[in-house]
């Protein structure tokens, strides 16, 4: 069965500060989204597994952010939490056009 989707415009491409996460929200979900070096963009869902705290506000380095709180590492390419913690964040797709960033969410 085909999966419908749902793009929802969340910011510009310009509004983006490199290798920092800004919080963006789509729909009723609250995402961390981040551009890294060379541009490229993820997003997140914006609480960590260990104690919610608010991942577009941690440091990012290479293709992972650092939670704020406790300094958990957290993949995000794949939202994997980095050993030796466990857990694991959503991630979500991201699509560019005309210089406008949507989220690829999965319809209810």
């Amino acid at each position: 069965m085909e999966q419908l989707l749902n793009k929802i415009f969340v910011t510009k491409v310009n509004e983006l500060p490199e290798k920092l996460g800004k919080t963006v929200q789509a729909g009723d979900l609250e995402l961390a989204i981040f551009k890294l070096e060379g541009g490229d963009i993820r997003v997140i869902e914006n609480r960590c597994p260990h104690k919610g705290g608010v991942l577009a506000e941690g440091m990012v380095s290479g293709k992972h952010v650092f939670c704020p709180m406790h300094d958990w590492k957290i993949s995000v390419v794949d939202g994997k939490v980095q050993d030796p913690d466990v857990g694991c964040v959503q991630t979500f797709d991201v699509e560019v056009k005309n210089e406008n960033v949507y989220v690829i969410l999965p319809q209810k």
